[in-house]
């Protein structure tokens, strides 16, 4: 239908009939499973940040440098919204998702957003976006304003459960991915405290009751990711400064590194291990899982460790390469493991 619709043979209520019978459907199997947070399966978009650039004027679709890798060495190259203009929040980036599956469901609906720092990271060039932004610094206000209105409005509609889509500070943990950013002109280490300064920008005066958890992943697109690196090199910066309530890290293969970093987590915060992975169907052993929690309890004490898939099954709109019913049982599984483990599943 979106093919369709792209080619101007459906119409935008066709497509948003679809979209909606879509997110129903995802709506009533995540409850049937047994979770108690609910998305809307991010059906209304193409990418998992293509709302932000939609709703948010001063962006130009351009060709990036970025390519995903696979187990075969295969690659896919990538395009990106690119920061040519100054940032202004136009209309509600994920308000209009949230109102609907809230509509739908009687438990708590999540809100994903991409990070404030990805915005710079993946989004702006060197040589274009100086036009726009000859002062950084005035970026990151921007930046940090267009989040702050977001949650606001989210907050005013209901919205208690905000997720951080972070790649940014993943892909830092790469040695490789770090020297490309340094030819950019950045030392990586600095530019951690300025990512760690946006965010926490971004929620300064966040609503009361409203729990903000950091997603961080190392790349996510049909299979395929983009970097590797245990989280090393962030780890005591990022996790005692980054003034989240959660943070959910990819931990499903050798690419997450060890457990290690982990004994830099402060008492204050929830650690969700993503155990679970969304890049291939084959179905983690229950015992395997617990296992690993039992690991991770060494530095972080079991009644703060959560368990979660490492990403979500369908970060681009062609998805990974995983069914329904594939997707179905991993999350069954997240949610008897969870029941096993704490008694229940969050």
């Amino acid at each position: 239908m979106r093919r369709r619709f792209d080619a101007g043979e459906a119409d935008a209520s066709q497509l948003r009939r679809l979209e909606d019978r879509c997110i129903e459907r995802a709506v009533r199997m995540q409850e049937q499973v047994g979770l108690q947070a609910i998305t809307d399966g991010e059906y209304r978009r193409l990418i998992y940040f293509g709302h932000f650039s939609a709703a948010v004027s001063g962006f130009t679709e351009m060709e990036a440098e970025l390519q995903f890798k696979d187990e075969q060495g295969g690659r896919l190259k990538y395009s990106t919204p690119v920061v040519t203009g100054r940032l202004k929040r136009e209309r509600g980036i994920a308000t209009e998702e949230f109102a609907y599956v809230r509509s739908l469901t009687e438990r708590t609906p999540k809100v994903t957003l991409p990070s404030p720092c990805s915005q710079h990271f993946f989004r702006w060039r060197e040589g274009v976006s100086e036009r726009a932004y000859p002062n950084l610094d005035d970026f990151f206000r921007d930046v940090a304003d267009v989040y702050s209105e977001e949650l606001q409005d989210l907050s005013r509609l209901g919205a208690t459960y905000v997720q951080l889509d972070d790649v940014s500070l993943p892909m830092l943990c790469d040695a490789q991915a770090r020297e490309r950013f340094r030819a950019r002109g950045y030392e990586p280490a600095s530019i951690v405290d300025a990512y760690i300064e946006v965010v926490n920008r971004a929620l300064d005066g966040r609503p009361p009751g409203m729990v903000v958890g950091i997603h961080m992943c190392r790349g996510n697109n049909q299979g395929r990711w983009l970097g590797e690196g245990g989280y090393d090199f962030v780890a005591e910066q990022v996790f005692n400064q980054l003034a989240v309530d959660a943070f959910f890290l990819e931990y499903d293969s050798p690419r997450a590194g060890s457990f290690e970093p982990l004994r830099f987590m402060p008492r204050s915060k929830r650690v969700v291990l993503g155990l679970v992975t969304t890049k291939s169907p084959a179905l983690e052993d229950a015992d395997d899982l617990k296992r690993r929690l039992d690991e991770a309890s060494v530095h972080v004490p079991l009644d703060r460790l959560s368990l979660s898939p490492q990403c979500g099954f369908a970060s681009t709109a062609p998805g990974n390469p995983l069914t329904p019913a594939d997707q179905a049982a991993k999350l069954s599984l997240v949610c008897r493991v969870a029941s096993e483990v704490w008694g229940k599943a969050f």
